[in-house]
């Protein structure tokens, strides 16, 4: 019983660290020129975590960036 616990307490925790995941995935050709649209977006890094751009079309030419979810970053 105590290890079917510690199981639980873990996988409970490592879905808290997770890396966030995007609502959509960049696509694999790159963006090589952006409108200057004004439309925040959080984009997920590969390297984990995320960044705010000014919109999806420059998170994209990012070639840092798997991909984006709309909105602001959350703080």
């Amino acid at each position: 019983m105590r290890s079917l616990c510690t199981l639980a307490a873990t996988l409970m925790l490592s879905a808290c660290i997770s890396q966030p995941q995007p609502t959509t995935v960049c696509a694999e050709e790159r963006p090589q020129v952006c409108t200057r649209e004004f439309r925040p977006t959080c984009a997920v890094l590969k390297a984990g975590g995320t960044r705010e751009f000014a919109s999806p079309c420059t998170a994209c030419a990012d070639s840092a960036v798997i991909g984006y979810n709309p909105g602001p970053c959350p703080e």
